[in-house]
């Protein structure tokens, strides 16, 4: 499939000063991490996506929270590095469900090798699939969240209409 701009999501759980990172041993680019993530699919809303995603990568169940904040990648301004799709992440602040523990899942993502809980400390020394780790720091202390409004769940003013209006 081709895309203008590929839309994922992405869980971010942090917990004790920890975060939840998923790793990957890359022929190429060696050890890095990335958060349980990945593309939204057809008829999927992004909060499934989260919940799918977090599942398959982490073998998690969680609660996706507000929006923490929006990662794009543009290949054109960025030498193509992480390849020719125009990406935008969205990054969800979520939850561990009770009862629900992280591990590899039985069928990982290709060259994931395990799933890791990781000080936020040590972030801006990891390598990361994105170099995000200040930012997830500064969100971690100040907790600026963004509304993620949802059509679905807004106020139907259509019920309020009269008849013969007309748009």
């Amino acid at each position: 499939m081709t895309y203008h701009i590929r839309v994922r999501v992405g869980a971010l759980i942090i917990e004790n000063d920890e975060i939840l990172l998923t790793e990957f041993d890359d022929p190429y680019r060696g050890v890095f991490y990335d958060f349980p993530a990945g593309g939204a699919e057809p008829h999927e809303s992004l909060t499934e996506a989260v919940k799918r995603e977090a599942r398959e990568e982490a073998n998690i169940d969680v609660e996706v929270g507000p929006l923490a904040f929006v990662y794009e990648y543009a290949p054109h301004l960025n030498e193509n590095k992480y390849g020719q799709t125009h990406t935008l992440v969205m990054m969800f602040d979520c939850t561990l469900k009770s009862g629900s523990t992280p591990k590899l899942p039985e069928k990982p993502d290709p060259n994931q090798t395990a799933v890791k809980w990781i000080s936020l400390s040590e972030l801006e020394n990891l390598e990361l699939y994105a170099n995000i780790g200040k930012q997830i720091k500064e969100y971690a202390s100040k907790k600026r969240n963004i509304d993620l409004l949802e059509e679905h769940k807004l106020l139907d003013k259509s019920s309020n209409l009269k008849l013969t209006e007309t748009f």
